[in-house]
């Protein structure tokens, strides 16, 4: 393994029903101006809203209301945030929602307490925020893990990018499986998909050598797939919901992290070809997987052989034969839950635009195979 030096900072609150008691708590340790901030509507239609509204004025709190946020949160709506939250000079905001939600309020929450563009200063300048507003997240769509980093994807319309952007930890997080339950299956099958992704990515990267980290993602992979066909099984499954949520939370809260230096290269261009096509994150993860896998034979099928056998039970007398087969039962799953393997599947033909995002994903140096724009543009096609 790498060097290291760990420190976290994100309390968890976990448990079916805990949301009530955890944000009651929480409050009695905020200002009084606080911003809530949702995405559409199904927080409202679950009845979640007024839960939580009456909850912030039993702790006599003023509440700012600021839902819309998107599924692929854009820039623009980053800023409008920000003024709001200058606006009504709030305390602290409680980010009710998935990944984007939770995605756009870390970086409103930066944003909010700058005098200058925190794009321009990332990306021109190299710089990174220090002071922000502090934040609380209640997850509802488990799979990013977005509550339990301080990293954040979004889409600079303008600029026909959907990039990382880094601003607020959030100072708890909420992981009630309860509050899946509104969610459509679909939307539950993509998360967790999700969650597996970014196993994949971290398992994937350097060093390749067997070390503890990579060991326990191993378990947290399968963990992934048993409680995903448990829950396909049997949406009541309250036991699989709350193994997913936390699974969701051990791939991205750096444990599985530690020592390594990630991959990610199927994020950076499924964030790409999201620019040009807003698709659903999960399922575009789902068509790059298995194609940009097979274009790793060569280079990381020691790797792509462990996971087979450890994850997905396969074998293989070379580990170039167990690397295939890890591959083929991946693409095996995908199908099995009901997620696309084709750009096709999604609405997406135009192949213009896969030469675009190939032209303007970010290649990863943590990958074991260092791609070139042209051949991220011949794996894209391939998943046509």
């Amino acid at each position: 393994m790498n060097d290291f030096c760990y420190q976290y900072p994100v309390k968890q609150y976990f448990g079916k029903g805990c949301a009530e008691n955890a944000i009651k708590e929480e409050l009695k340790h905020v200002g009084n101006n606080v911003m809530l901030a949702y995405g559409g509507g199904s927080i409202k239609r679950s009845g979640l809203y007024d839960k939580i509204m009456v909850w912030l004025g039993e702790s006599g709190k003023r509440v700012t209301d600021f839902g819309g946020i998107m599924p692929n949160p854009t820039y623009a709506k980053v800023q409008e945030g920000a003024r709001l939250a200058r606006e009504h000079d709030i305390d602290f905001i409680l980010a009710v929602g998935g990944g984007s939600v939770i995605d756009c309020y870390k970086i409103v929450s930066a944003q909010a307490c700058l005098d200058e563009d925190i794009w321009t200063m990332q990306y021109e300048k190299h710089q990174f925020p220090t002071k922000f507003i502090p934040m609380g997240a209640v997850v509802t769509a488990a799979g990013t893990g977005a509550e339990q980093n301080n990293g954040a994807v979004i889409t600079h319309d303008e600029k026909k990018l959907k990039q990382a952007l880094f601003g607020a930890y959030h100072s708890f997080a909420i992981l009630d499986s309860d509050l899946t339950k509104t969610l459509p299956m679909k939307q539950v099958i993509s998360g967790a998909f999700d969650t597996l992704s970014h196993c994949m990515e971290t398992y994937m990267g350097r060093p390749h050598s067997t070390n503890i980290s990579d060991e326990i993602n191993e378990a947290v992979m399968r963990n992934v797939v048993n409680n995903l066909r448990a829950l396909i099984a049997n949406p009541d499954d309250d036991f699989a919901r709350g193994e997913l949520m936390w699974a969701s939370a051990m791939a991205e809260n750096g444990l599985l992290k530690l020592g390594k230096q990630t991959d990610f290269q199927c994020h950076m261009v499924e964030h790409a070809v999201g620019a040009y096509t807003d698709c659903n994150h999960g399922q575009g993860l789902a068509v790059i997987h298995p194609v940009l896998y097979r274009h790793l034979l060569g280079e990381g099928k020691e790797k792509l052989a462990r996971m087979g056998r450890q994850v997905w039970g396969v074998d293989g007398s070379t580990d170039l034969e167990a690397a295939t087969k890890c591959v083929a039962a991946l693409e095996a799953f995908i199908k099995e839950i009901g997620l696309p393997l084709r750009w096709s599947e999604m609405g997406i033909t135009d192949a213009t635009l896969l030469r675009a995002a190939a032209d303007t994903c970010i290649l990863t140096p943590g990958c074991c195979k260092h791609f070139t724009r042209d051949e991220i543009y011949e794996i894209l096609k391939e998943a046509l």
